[in-house]
């Protein structure tokens, strides 16, 4: 798969190269609910509110929910891992996604993501 997706590109908005349009891509991914698709019930993450009365175990799934996601919804991206970093006391979940692109072997990619409080992902590159 190259380059944008012909939807955008026949707008003629949206990311202009490979990586900002992985990552615009990933917010999407990652602000969809397991459920919110009804013709693909299997898009998303766990919702934020399930998991946030299991922690510490609740990052973990979310982490887990975030990579199962990624694999099956990015093909631009192989050799996923997320993992959940500390927080500084903030009413956030930080996580790191470390991945292959697979047009680009050997090179890493790495993005910082941020769950804010109500669920609401952030992810830079």
């Amino acid at each position: 798969m190259g380059g944008r997706a012909l939807l955008s590109r026949i707008a003629g908005g949206g990311p202009t190269d490979e990586l900002e349009s992985i990552v615009a891509h990933l917010r999407a991914l990652l602000n969809t609910r397991v459920g919110e698709s009804p013709c693909a019930p299997r898009l998303g993450v766990a919702d934020f509110a399930d998991v946030v009365h299991a922690f510490p175990g609740g990052a973990q799934q979310l982490a887990a929910s975030m990579r199962a996601t990624i694999l099956e919804h990015e093909p631009r991206l192989k050799a996923v891992s997320v993992r959940h970093l500390p927080s500084s006391g903030e009413l956030t979940l930080r996580f790191e996604i470390v991945a292959q692109r697979a047009d680009r072997p050997g090179r890493s990619l790495r993005l910082a993501t941020t769950v804010r409080p109500g669920g609401r992902v952030e992810v830079a590159g």
